[in-house]
Formats: C-alpha cells, structure tokens, sequence
C-alpha cells in the first residue's frame, strides 16, 4: 500500500510515494526542473497561477507512475506554502493569480483592522495582528479588484485548492483558517469578526474539515486522468510549516522544528496560547490541535533566507552547485573578516514588524574580501536572522535547547548547522525527510493506516546531530553584533 505525498511550494510542486509497511519514500518528482515563476507587477507584489501547480503536480504524479502502480495509492496527504489567497469563481475556476505568502500589498489594510477591530482582542483572541495574512489579501481584491471580488465565489489557501482539484469538494481546516487570521482562539471556532470587519460574507466561506483524518475523496475524472483509484481519501493537508514541524515528530510543547528553503523559519509548539505584542512571530493552530489538548505553533518566518543564497549562487557562484558553494565558504573564518550580509529582501518581513529594509552587502573590502567571504558572510546573516527572531521567541517562554530540521537546502551546509548551533547554543538534529514524505505520513495516520504518530514515525532517520563550535562563538558574537548596527541602521532610515 501507499501514501501519496504532495508539497505545493514556492519553487516547485513534489510529490512523493511512500510505502506504508516499511515507511520507506519508493519514488519522488520535483517540477518545474527549473525555480516556478513569481509574477512580481509592482514592488512587493508576489503572486502566481494556481493552475501551473496543477500542472507541475500532474507532472510528477505521471512520472512516478511510470514505474508504479498508483491502484496501490491508499490515500493521499498535502501540503502547501501557507497564507496564499485562491479565489474560485462558480464554475471552480480561478479568477486571477494566487497572492502567494511573500505578497506585502495588504500590509497597510491589517494594519488598519488592527486598530478598527481593536488591539486587545486581536491579541485576545487571534493572537496576531490581521497583518498581511490571507484575510488581509481578500479584504485588498475586495478593496482593489471589486469587479473580480464579485466573480469570487469561495476563497481558499493553496492545499485546499489542490484538494479540490482532486475531489471537487469545496474545503478548508481549522489550521488552514488560523494562518489567514480567521481563527478566534478564545472560543476555538472560526473568527467571523474578522470577516464582517473586512466584509467579507460567510458564504465565501470553505466548509472546514479535519486537519489529520478524512477530508475528502478522489473523483472519477482523476482516475482517468492520473489512475490513481476513484474513492482515494485525503486525509491531511497542512501549511508548509505545520507540516515542516509533523514531519519532524514535532507534536508537543517544547519541541522545536526550522527550516531554511525559499524562506527560514523557526516553528515551536506549545499549549498555551501567547501572543507577541507587536506580531513579530505568530501563533497558529498546529496540526494535531484539539480543544481537549491544544497543541498551538509559534512562528518565526524570515522571507529572505533561501532565496538570498539562491541569488549569491546566481550572481556570484556561477557553475557551482550548493555543495560546492558550501565547501567554498569553508575557505573563511568565522565571522567573514568583517563582510556583512543582511538578507531580507524578499519583501516585507513579519518579525521586523513588516517593514520592507531589503538585503545589504556592508563592510566589503575590496582587497581583502573574495567569493569565500561573500558566501559565508550570507550563510552567517541568514543565521543572524534565525538568532533575531529566537530570542525574540525565547522572551515568549519557549525552550529551543534542540532543534530538529530536515536535511534539506541550507541545512545540507554543515558551515550554516554549526554557525546556527552556536549562535543558539543549542544542538542541531538533521532527519532524512521532507514535506511530501511529512504530508504522506500524516495522510497514512489520517486513513488510519498508521495507529499512532509514533508508529507513524518509528522508521525516520537521523542523518546527524551538530553541536556548537566553541572555537567560532567569540567570533561569531562580535560579527552578530556588527549585523544588529547595519540592521538597525536599514530599519531607521
């Protein structure tokens, strides 16, 4: 029997098969070969075309199907890029490009329903600021396109939307709702507040559906389309970083999951609801939340993270693979000689209180710097931006004495699991696995395949445990400090 996992990302869409008896990933595609566009039109804007996620998904289940047999596929898990706006007109139809997660076009309108709503309840009992999140980005089509706002029969996040491609069900979770703002977590249900302040009718709603259980089933049309049997159950979906956390065995207070791909991000669970004064880090429902046991995640969210490195690779490591970029870097020492790189310009950046300041390049010398430098001076500013937001977090009570991270984009580098380790003083643990094999596992305990997370995860391996590097932490400190004067300098000005 197998699971089939889907992760609908910012760069690609991959899908993975999973054998449920031996736990084991038999095959996995990733496409487009090359990164998926982001139609930028004007300065902070970022979207792009639900329909090409189809399209990518389709592509990949097509290719493990043409050395497996999908009648084998039992059920079926997915994952998504988190606080994307899909709007569906009658016919099911998209009615312009996703406004995908890293958008800032709304930011100005959450700021706004921070206020006409009022700052004591959104802390009350959203536990965020509206900011820039899903409901924010329809209030703005609502404001903007109202032409496009009346086509508009249902909105939706990314997973639901592939959901629905698959089974013609209209669905969204609880989870799902939390990370758009549109969860009152006073009364554990949905925040229509929210959505009479923005104006937005309860018809254009989702029905909501278990996180981990049945959701919905495969329609025949799938069946002729991809041969994956009619009948199939979803049975889990979950934002990227959600679901980062589930694939890590990240379910209880106190456990701590990052990741460092497009975007880097810090993910602690808890059960007791906080909020950040001033929305820095967000808190959202987890995956495995129940009003019985509450299991809520914080969220540190860097938007220029991976994307930074990606374009060091582009502009300054030009026929060098990330391998060899990483053991490049190995070239400098801690704290780059003094190079500082701030790399926050994939727009607006929730833990610096959304504003926009950009990436910098600070302190080069011409003499004395070359690409080793460049390199590791940007693998320690992503690390500084880590080591920004979790303290941040830590003020907020959360333990981070281990975390656990997929051994995947920056954290393949052992130069960025070390800086980080001992920035935080904490270990590193580094699994073999990622969100698709995350999203197929939590499927497979939804159809009641697996009777446990623990059963669920008995077969995760452990690719390595990194630990601080004493030699590097006065370096390290002093280059940090370097970072904070050059940050604060683009903040204020």
């Amino acid at each position: 029997m197998y699971s089939l996992g889907i992760d609908i990302g910012t760069s690609s869409v991959k899908v993975s098969l999973l054998d449920i008896g031996t736990g084991a990933c038999v095959a996995s595609s990733t496409n487009p070969e090359k990164e998926a566009p982001i139609i930028s039109l004007r300065k902070g804007w970022a979207e792009q075309n639900p329909e090409s996620w189809w399209k990518y998904l389709c592509d990949g289940i097509r290719h493990i199907a043409s050395t497996h047999n999908l009648k084998d596929v039992t059920t079926i898990g997915i994952t998504y890029q988190m606080h994307g706006l899909v709007c569906l007109d009658k016919d099911g139809r998209p009615v312009r490009n996703a406004i995908i997660w890293c958008d800032s076009r709304a930011v100005d309108i959450g700021a706004e329903a921070l206020e006409g709503i009022g700052y004591d309840r959104c802390m009350l009992e959203l536990l965020n600021s509206p900011g820039n999140f899903t409901a924010s980005k329809l209030a703005w089509v609502r404001r903007n396109e109202p032409g496009l706002y009346a086509e508009t029969k249902v909105f939706m996040l990314p997973g639901d939307y592939i959901a629905y491609k698959f089974s013609g069900d209209i669905t969204t979770t609880g989870t799902g709702l939390s990370e758009g703002i549109l969860w009152d977590f006073s009364h554990n249900r949905r925040a229509d507040f929210v959505a009479e302040y923005f104006g937005i009718g309860s018809d254009k709603f989702a029905r909501v559906v278990p996180s981990i259980g049945e959701q919905c089933r495969t329609s025949g049309e799938i069946e002729s389309l991809l041969g994956i049997p009619k009948g199939t159950p979803v049975c889990y979906r979950a934002g990227d970083q959600p679901n980062n956390a589930f694939s890590l065995n990240v379910l209880n207070p106190g456990e701590v999951a990052a990741t460092a791909g497009t975007s880097g991000v810090v993910y602690g669970v808890t059960d007791l609801p906080k909020a950040d004064s001033r929305s820095r880090v967000n808190t959202f429902l987890h995956v495995n939340h129940t009003a019985e046991a509450p299991r809520l995640g914080v969220l540190l969210c860097i938007n220029g993270t991976g994307i930074m490195y990606s374009w060091m690779r582009r502009n300054f490591g030009t026929g060098l693979s990330y391998p060899q970029m990483n053991e490049l870097a190995e070239d400098a020492p801690a704290g780059s000689d003094g190079l500082t790189v701030i790399p926050f310009g994939n727009g607006a950046e929730r833990v610096l209180c959304n504003r926009i300041v950009g990436s910098g390049i600070c302190g080069l010398d011409l003499v004395r710097h070359s690409t080793p430098h460049l390199l590791r001076a940007t693998q320690e500013g992503i690390a500084f931006s880590f080591l920004y937001g979790i303290r941040i977090m830590k003020s907020l009570g959360l333990d981070l004495r281990v975390i656990r991270a997929g051994d995947a984009n920056l954290f393949k580098s052992r130069l960025f699991c070390r800086t980080l380790s001992t920035l935080c003083g904490s270990s590193i643990e580094l699994y073999n696995t990622d969100g698709s094999l995350g999203a197929a596992r939590g499927a497979a305990l939804g159809a009641g395949f697996y009777r446990s997370p623990e059963e669920a995860f008995a077969n995760l391996d452990t690719v390595a445990r990194v630990t601080p590097e004493i030699s590097w932490k006065s370096p390290l400190e002093d280059a940090y400090g370097r970072w904070t004067d050059e940050l604060n300098k683009a903040i204020t000005q």
